[in-house]
């Protein structure tokens, strides 16, 4: 389970760095999707890719069942830190899960539109009694988890996650972590601020995952220095989680 969570690590540091790749494509108005669907599509044409794609699966359930693990383990505890350790691992194990079935999806040569998953969940939720007021608290959520990750990396807290080298590895480490978590931070804020918009209008279209979040900075006054700028930090936070694969307190 240590190795499998460790190739579960360097999984998710693959398609973060296809991400950064994919973002930064995007700014020089070239076509594609900038979300864990494009990533995974980038890597089922790569040569093996089928292959790649069966041991990205693997490892993130593997790393799943790990935080799931480390969730149960924090139960019962009377330290308030403990239980907020576990909140933390339970969200971390889900988006993995979802990471990991997205992978599964094209493992199995079949293909997926995050955009599209997005919009018909966004309108599942509208449709429920109350689905505003749900929706609009799932995007406050995102937004909130974005300010954790930028908080996270702003205050090196990620040190604490990993056993970090001496010297100039270090040094190189904090850096990737500090530029990566603020990147990670910014890309989740906005997919959490599109949610908000998206139950404010009632216009599920408006809500469009992490694709249409990327896109939108592109939108924005120096939108495509912005995009290349969150695509770097996004590249630089897929570098630091292949290292955590390796340096991760497990």
């Amino acid at each position: 389970m240590n190795v499998l969570a460790r190739v579960g690590y360097a999984a998710s540091g693959l398609v973060h760095l296809l991400l950064g790749y994919l973002a930064i494509r995007v700014a020089f108005n070239q076509s594609g999707e900038t979300d864990q669907a494009g990533a995974l599509a980038e890597v089922a044409e790569l040569p093996g890719g089928t292959v790649l794609l069966w041991v990205i699966v693997v490892g993130l359930i593997a790393l799943s069942l790990w935080l799931i693990v480390q969730t149960v383990l924090g139960v019962g505890s009377a330290s308030k830190k403990r239980w907020v350790r576990s909140l933390v691992a339970a969200g971390k194990a889900a988006a993995y899960v979802a990471l990991g079935l997205t992978a599964l999806t094209f493992a199995l040569g079949q293909s997926a539109d995050g955009s599209d998953s997005a919009q018909q969940a966004s309108a599942t939720i509208l449709a429920l009694p109350g689905g505003q007021f749900l929706l609009g608290a799932v995007g406050m959520i995102a937004l909130a988890i974005g300010g954790y990750f930028i908080f996270k990396g702003v205050t090196r807290k990620f040190e604490e996650d990993l056993t970090i080298p001496s010297g100039t590895p270090g040094r190189a480490v904090r850096i990737l972590g500090v530029v990566g978590y603020v990147a990670k931070g910014i890309a989740t804020g906005v997919v959490g601020i599109l949610l908000v918009v998206a139950a404010a209008t009632l216009d599920p279209k408006s809500s469009t995952g992490l694709d249409g979040a990327l896109k939108s900075l592109a939108e924005l006054p120096f939108g495509v220095v912005v995009l290349v700028a969150v695509g770097m930090g996004l590249t630089a936070y897929g570098i630091y989680t292949f290292v955590r694969a390796r340096y991760a307190r497990l």
